[in-house]
């Protein structure tokens, strides 16, 4: 689970376990991973790839599988640069007004069950770049337990 490489199996079997459990691609509300993948969506990062370079982190650190999620293209542009932090405290305001900043959203249980289903750690929420190796460590364990439980589901 410590690679760069999108074409990784791993990250494919773990795209597959999202496609059996039908989930939602990250902070989406009605668009599953799999219309993400059918509609040859793209691949973004939960820390976005600008944001870790201008704090020097190099290709092969910003670039890891764990990092790596299906999301709506007009979600990630809201998204922008900003570190997870600035954007989940818009989100918790999207949520606070039942307004529609970044995506739809509309509770904080629709976040997390959203979280959850990506295999995304809730520490998320609070974190900036000096935790960005924290992150990483907590979603590969959550990628391999979703890769496991699928594997035995087969």
């Amino acid at each position: 689970m410590d690679t760069s490489v999108a074409s990784s199996p791993y990250f494919n079997v773990f795209l597959a376990s999202q496609v059996k459990a039908n989930d939602k691609g990250f902070l989406s509300k009605n668009v599953l991973v799999s219309d993400l993948i059918s509609i040859k969506g793209d691949v973004h990062h939960l820390f976005p790839k600008d944001y870790l370079k201008k704090n020097d982190l190099d290709r092969g650190k910003y670039n890891q599988i764990a990092n790596y999620v299906f999301m709506q293209s007009e979600i990630n542009i809201r998204v922008g640069n900003k570190p997870p932090k600035d954007y989940f405290a818009l989100i918790n305001e999207q949520i606070a007004n039942n307004s529609n900043l970044l995506s739809g959203i509309s509770t904080n249980q629709e976040l997390l069950e959203n979280l959850a289903a990506n295999c995304v750690p809730k520490e998320i929420i609070e974190m900036s770049v000096e935790d960005y190796p924290e992150f990483l460590i907590l979603r590969r364990k959550l990628m391999a337990r979703k890769i496991r439980d699928y594997y035995f589901s087969l």
